[in-house]
This record gives C-alpha cells, sequence and structure tokens, in this order.
C-alpha cells in the first residue's frame, strides 16, 4: 500500500490562528498531517532561535483529532527544529508554513517568521513553502486561498524542489473568482521607509513605537510585487545561500592580501 505524504504545518501568528487552521484543512487532503506551531504569535521574528532559556513542546488538541498538533514556546524556526529532531518519527515530505496574516513578499521575506519556517525546513533538505494573504485582519477570510494552496502544494509533492530551494507564495486578498492565477516571480525591490514614533511614559521615560511606510522600488513586471497588484497570486523560488557570487572576482581584485 502507498505510503500517504508526511506533511509539517507550522506558521509564526499561534497555532490558533486562522490562517494556520485553513492551512491544516488542506493538507489533510494531501497526507499525513503533525503539526508544530508556536504556543504565542511569532510575527517578524525572522530566523531567531532560542539559545539562553527553556522550550517546551505540549501536545494540544484545538478543533479536531485528525492530526497530531504541538504547541511550542519556541520561535517558527524552533518548531521546525523540534518537529524534525523531537516530534515526527521519520523526515516529513513537505514542511508547510503560514497560512500568515499578512503580506511577506518582496523584502518582507527576511523579516517573516513565516518564511523563516519554511527556510529551516529547507536547511534540513525538505521541499517547502511559505503561504501568506494579503490581509493583516485576525478574521481574514482564507477561503480563496484553498485552490491555490492545494494545488502549488501538490506540484512540489510531484515535482519536489531542488536543494536549497523553497517557495515564498502570497495570495491576493480578493474572492477566488477575481484572482487570475499564478505568476512565477522574482523577488521586487522595495524596503520600507521607517520613522519611530516617540512618546514619553508617565514615568518620564522616552519609549518609540516603529512606524513607516513601504515603497516599491521597482516596476518590472516579472516582479512579485506586480503580480500582486494585477491579481495574480505570485510564487517566488528562494534560495537561502546569501552569497553575491557576481562580486567575487571583483571582491578578489582588491588586494586583501598585499
Amino acid at each position: 500500500m502507498t505510503r500517504k505524504p508526511l506533511i509539517l504545518v507550522t506558521n509564526d501568528d499561534g497555532i490558533n490562528a486562522p490562517g494556520i487552521r485553513t492551512l491544516i484543512e488542506v493538507m489533510n487532503e494531501l497526507g499525513d498531517v503533525v503539526v508544530v506551531a508556536p504556543d504565542s504569535p511569532q510575527s517578524g521574528m525572522g530566523h531567531a532561535i532560542t539559545l539562553d532559556s527553556t522550550l517546551f513542546v505540549e501536545r494540544v488538541i484545538v478543533d479536531n483529532v485528525k492530526q497530531l498538533e504541538y504547541s511550542c514556546s519556541g520561535t517558527p524556526a524552533d518548531c521546525v527544529k523540534l518537529g524534525i529532531r523531537e516530534v515526527l518519527d521519520r523526515t516529513p515530505d513537505l514542511c508547510v508554513s503560514g497560512i500568515n496574516h499578512g503580506s511577506n513578499s518582496s523584502i518582507n521575506v527576511i523579516y517573516s517568521g513565516t518564511m523563516s519556517a519554511a527556510i529551516e525546513a529547507g536547511i534540513e533538505g525538505i521541499p517547502a513553502i511559505g503561504f501568506s494573504l494579503l490581509d493583516y485582519k485576525w478574521n481574514a477570510d482564507f477561503s480563496a486561498a484553498k485552490h491555490f494552496v492545494k494545488s502549488i502544494s501538490e506540484q512540489v509533492l510531484k515535482n519536489g524542489l531542488p536543494n536549497g530551494i523553497l517557495l515564498n507564495v502570497n495570495i491576493p486578498n480578493l474572492p477566488e473568482k477575481d484572482i487570475k492565477g499564478i505568476k512565477i516571480c522574482r523577488q521586487a525591490k522595495a524596503n520600507w521607509v521607517e520613522e519611530f514614533d516617540k512618546r514619553k511614559s508617565p514615568q518620564g521615560k522616552d519609549y518609540y513605537w516603529l512606524t513607516g511606510k513601504f515603497v516599491i522600488l521597482d516596476h518590472g513586471e516579472d516582479t512579485d510585487e506586480w503580480a500582486l497588484a494585477h491579481n495574480y497570486v505570485s510564487v517566488v523560488p528562494v534560495q537561502f545561500d546569501l552569497t553575491a557570487h557576481h562580486f567575487i572576482q571583483n571582491l578578489n581584485t582588491w588586494g586583501f592580501n598585499g
């Protein structure tokens, strides 16, 4: 008898977030699901891992008993590490992270706990996908995302991914009938222009709220930002080798060795 794919599910919004509940529902159609997710929101954690305090993993039952679920006191990357090393009895065939409440397109991939969980799986040689919906609300409607999450996950299970490559998938906040399809893209050049809102506490101490706006500096029609602005699901292949290979030859001319 053919064994079902084993799918590790995680996120950064916490194990009770509506986005991960939708992702679990879809993954149950594709294989055997095990969930290891943070016990509280971990958005913006990037690839942080826990080094100076203990980690706890606890079996939980959230809304059904179809899959094994564990809440973790650590970061999204911790969840994947513990899932692979301590929770699962074999290497998963796929790791999916999300569905994130909010965009992880462009430069946001660096800050994202959702994507860092997927990257951690990729480091372990496991095909991985990070899914995000362009709606930051807790009560966001994820129904239109289901079709695309399933379709993309099926293709990764069927075709695999090269070592060191994972997928960053962002889904417009639209009814399914208004989403034009899927576009394979590159990451757009964009960044946050940040400011700090400085205030004083009742005790007279300064404190700060981070504010700012997102500025797109790249208007190419092959980017994730263009795709999303034109009602397409964006799929960006991501690698975690950050080497600027094109600059190595130039750097070798600098005469570091005298």
